[in-house]
């Protein structure tokens, strides 16, 4: 039976890494020594495959997280290339949630880098089984054993080295398979032949060594392994594949692996071990989610007899096709014109085409089964973490949660032509991006797009312009500030109106409570109907939500409070939903103005690396732009320096940085948190905010 089959032989995988350790070439290389390619693309060319947006091509950088499917030694292997810039890391989370293994990818050089440990992180997030793969072996400064030390020390102590390079920097010609105990020497440009050979006494003497930990590696948490190893019986080959194998999918163990890409070595090796060592969607037993009903869990095997369970996880528009919905079959399967139940929404839709990828080509295929990820057609309400299922088995799966921008730009269309594809156009990109927000400016009328960084915020405006032809004057990039309280408090807010007729009264009695962290919002109900009717509870928490959008510092959104409505008033004809959403705006304003309102700014994990003989001053620099060393070590002469900093700091540092190192420092950031911004900024920022306004 095909589907069985296709499921016990499916490997969907993402490849993850931090940005420029080599996921978009290594793709290549696996898109062609598949056959699914005939010439090899280059990322510096603007030729990758996986890289099809004009913006990529031009960069040299992954911006958007693209599929395809190809066939390697009788298995199918899905594959998503996620990018390696922080300011797309919701590519690399949302493709996490739906994979079932990773290769994470890290550089011979630099080994473990700041994007490096975010993507181990959300691995570890989704419980992702993972093989490493140690690239650019080829590099002066690569050492393969110190990124597997790297990898254990800050990441995880579980990975263990299966093979070992012979030669390295320019004299990196082929690797040892310390399973198999053999040398594979490449000696074509392609890559496409390795010539095997015995090991010499000192390669022998070394493998064997190396053998010898993996084996008590794979003994420490494998009985049937650890059995033999005590008994001094001998352990062939295919006793340690099966037990690397069960360990890789139980996360006990990470197989690392070593090559070249772009010198076309090793990526044949890689895809065995993704084969061999990563989980077919069947070696994830089962599915859990909630019935929306009842409440209870329910678990779904992943088998096609099953009824339909699929996540919706990537929305794309496509020119020639339109909406495009990615989504990944987890139980069942589902026909093209089928008609399908969203969860969260509640309604049926029609999937009027299945379409399998491979990045922007589209291949369309009659049914998608379980352990499939394709991309439908006809799906106009669905967004980034529905649930698809059948109305007679609804289940709710785990959605994704995103993080918040921290950078805006204004933007203000040049005509009403423009105004009305603007609107279009961002609700376009917003339906793609779940970290792309976009508000307007109460004081100004201004639209703002909001999103995660300079990059992104500058990928998105040019996509505006260029992609959808919009006309619109961009603003400076400003930093996303939010307000909220620090004490406890409580207020009331009236609102009176007599007009001769029927006039308008609301009443209400409102306490804030800061809230940690990251808790955004919460509406407490807790008056009694004799105070105020139920029917006008909604209209309170609408316009309580409504005067959220707008703080009473410096007019940024509110965030981290809870409101609870604890009493108030109501008068038999004058009440009304409209006058109770004023009396609750304006009580919200009078509660927050008691409450010890304050301004928090974003704060940006920071890793710089430079020359040593730069550490003082570029330490000082940091010190001015009000940031906090954490730890420094050094790497061959280089010296790694992290720490936190104000987001509000770091416009333009790029440039400061290279001025500062002769032009070698180099720097990666991250969002990190929010803190207090300290008072004199808090007065520069209003004072500089309304005083734009006036």
């Amino acid at each position: 039976m095909i589907e069985a089959y296709s499921i016990k032989r499916t490997r969907n995988i993402g490849i993850m890494a931090h940005i420029d350790a080599g996921k978009t070439t290594t793709t290549e290389r696996i898109l062609f020594y598949t056959g699914r390619v005939h010439r090899l693309g280059e990322v510096d060319k603007g030729t990758a495959t996986m890289d099809w947006m004009a913006q990529e091509q031009e960069r040299g950088i992954t911006i958007t997280s693209a599929a395809t499917t190809c066939y390697w030694k009788d298995h199918r292997i899905n594959i998503i290339d996620t990018p390696g810039h922080v300011d797309f890391t919701v590519e690399v989370e949302r493709a996490l949630r739906v994979l079932d293994g990773a290769v994470a990818i890290f550089c011979g050089v630099a080994g473990v880098q700041s994007q490096s440990e975010t993507v181990w992180r959300q691995a570890n997030k989704y419980g992702v089984p993972r093989v490493a793969f140690v690239n650019k072996m080829d590099r002066v400064g690569a050492d393969f054993l110190r990124v597997v030390q790297m990898v254990n020390r800050d990441l995880s102590n579980h990975a263990v080295a299966i093979q070992l390079p012979i030669g390295s920097e320019d004299s990196f010609q082929g690797i040892i398979d310390l399973i198999q105990l053999k040398a594979l020497i490449y000696e074509d440009d392609l890559g496409v032949e390795a010539i095997e050979r015995p090991l010499t006494p000192d390669e022998m003497e070394l493998s064997l060594h190396w053998r010898s930990h993996l084996i008590e590696q794979i003994a420490e948490h494998d009985e049937e392994v650890l059995r033999l190893y005590l008994e001094e019986n001998p352990i062939d080959d295919s006793i340690i594949k099966a037990g690397l194998r069960r360990l890789t999918l139980a996360n006990k163990l990470v197989p690392v692996l070593c090559g070249s890409s772009f010198r076309n070595k090793g990526v044949q090796l890689l895809l065995d071990a993704i084969v061999d060592f990563l989980p077919s969607p069947g070696d994830v037993p089962v599915t859990s989610g909630i019935d929306p009903q009842s409440g209870e869990t329910i678990m779904r095997r992943s088998e096609v007899d099953q009824p339909l369970t699929a996540l919706a996880f990537k929305i794309m528009v496509d020119p020639y096709v339109g909406k495009l919905t990615y989504f990944r079959v987890y139980a069942g399967s589902v026909k093209s014109g089928a008609v399908v139940y969203n969860v969260r929404t509640r309604k049926r839709e029609r999937i009027n085409r299945i379409l399998r990828m491979h990045a922007n080509h589209r291949e369309e295929v009659d049914t998608a089964y379980a352990g499939d990820i394709v991309a439908a057609v006809g799906l106009k309400d669905t967004v980034t973490g529905d649930t698809l299922s059948t109305e007679d088995h609804p289940i709710l799966l785990e959605s994704m949660t995103f993080p918040e921008p921290v950078l805006s730009v204004a933007i203000e269309p040049r005509s009403k032509e423009d105004e009305d594809k603007i609107g279009e156009a961002l609700g376009r990109l917003g339906e793609e991006d779940p970290t792309f927000k976009v508000y307007t400016d109460a004081e100004t009328g201004q639209s703002i797009i909001s999103g995660m960084g300079e990059l992104h915020l500058e990928i998105i405006t040019d996509r505006l312009l260029r992609e959808f032809k919009v006309n619109a004057n961009i603003g400076k990039p400003q930093v996303a500030y939010k307000e909220t309280a620090k004490i406890k408090a409580k207020a009331e807010g009236k609102f009176i109106r007599q007009t001769g007729g029927r006039g308008q009264y609301g009443h209400v009695i409102l306490e804030i409570k800061p809230l940690a962290e990251g808790a955004g919002f919460s509406f407490v109900d807790v008056s009694n109907d004799s105070s105020i009717p139920r029917e006008f509870v909604s209209a309170i928490e609408e316009g309580i939500r409504g005067a959220l959008q707008a703080g009473i510092l410096a007019g940024y959104p509110v965030v981290d409070i809870e409101i609870r409505l604890v009493g108030g008033s109501f008068h038999e004809v004058d009440s009304s939903e409209g006058s109770f959403k004023m009396a609750a705006s304006l009580a919200f304003k009078e509660v927050m103005s008691i409450a010890n309102p304050i301004l928090i700014e974003p704060i940006m994990d920071l890793e710089i690396q430079g020359p040593e003989e730069y550490t003082g001053e570029v330490i000082g620099d940091l010190n001015g732009r009000r940031g906090r060393v954490l730890g420094m070590y050094e790497n061959q002469g280089i010296r790694n320096i992290k720490g936190h900093v104000p987001l509000s700091e770091m416009f333009g540092y790029a440039t400061d940085l290279r001025s500062r190192t002769q032009g070698r420092g180099t720097f990666s950031m991250q969002f990190s948190h929010h803190e207090e911004v300290p008072e004199y900024r808090t007065r520069e920022i209003v004072a500089r905010r309304y005083g734009i306004q006036k």
